[in-house]
């Protein structure tokens, strides 16, 4: 397989139902989470702290710290403005240690109230990270479980929230979801793109894409399909992704998780 993105990947002729906040979340909107494995809130942040988030970030990329910062491929950070660094990073990591502005979004009431229900356990933030599409050449986060990342027991429930920093659309990025794959179970995973299902097992036909203007949120099952095409206008696509587990989860061994996964090439050619 190419790294060649098939045209057919991802569709938008159903997009996901948006509820005003998070304090419209109740046990209709629980049991909806559950069976979908999403919610969509069209207001989470206001516009005062998304751009102390997008402060934060900036600053954790001209700091030096134990965050991990990774640029685009193309991009030269010698070369970029200083005050736009932003516009080259494709990914920042591990930052809420070393910046109190993303350190505070962690702990937002909002956040923390909604995964609590959505978890049913008090929750622990397991990674904090932010994938950016910059302007023109933002690349591609190929369909995937995020649980296939995380070295946790199986059976572990994992929330994740995605926040918009930017308007998130169709044509710069927004998530992409197939309602209801959670339920599944763990699917094999691939290095082709990124680790990734592979691109023809991808149920296409139950694709839904969840634009959001700033400061919107979606909360999702850790084992639902997601991914984002690439960002090839030049408007910004920036979001913030942040999962939690319930306290007192226990690491395992990342061989564990390989084997259910998918080490590279196991069970299946992709």
């Amino acid at each position: 397989m190419t790294n060649t993105i098939p045209t057919t990947l991802y569709r938008a002729e159903r997009l996901a139902p948006l509820l005003d906040s998070a304090d419209d979340i109740g046990d209709a909107e629980t049991d909806s989470y559950r069976g979908l494995g999403f919610l969509a809130v069209r207001s989470l942040l206001t516009d005062s702290e998304v751009r102390g988030v997008l402060d934060g970030l900036a600053a954790v990329v001209r700091t030096p710290s134990a965050a991990s910062v990774d640029f685009e491929k193309w991009a030269q950070p010698q070369e970029l403005d200083p005050d736009n660094l932003l516009d080259g990073v494709r990914k920042l990591q591990g930052f809420c240690a070393h910046e109190p502005r993303l350190a505070e979004l962690a702990r937002h009431p909002a956040i923390l109230t909604t995964v609590a229900r959505l978890l049913g356990a008090e929750p622990v933030l397991t990674q904090d990270m932010a994938l950016l599409k910059p302007p023109g050449g933002g690349r591609e986060k190929p369909w995937h479980q995020d649980k296939a990342f995380f070295d946790i027991p199986l059976g572990t429930p994992v929330v994740g929230v995605w926040i918009a920093l930017d308007e998130a659309t169709i044509d710069n990025g927004c998530m992409h979801v197939l309602p209801g794959t959670h339920e599944e179970g763990p699917v094999v995973h691939f290095v082709r793109r990124d680790f990734q299902i592979c691109d023809t097992e991808v149920q296409t036909h139950r694709d839904t894409a969840v634009p959001l203007p700033p400061g919107g949120a979606l909360f999702f099952d850790g084992l639902l399909h997601h991914g984002t095409p690439p960002n090839l206008t030049e408007t910004r696509r920036r979001a913030v992704q942040l999962h939690y587990v319930p306290a007192g989860t226990v690491r395992t061994p990342t061989e564990d998780r390989l084997e259910v996964f998918g080490a590279e090439g196991k069970d299946a050619t992709c």
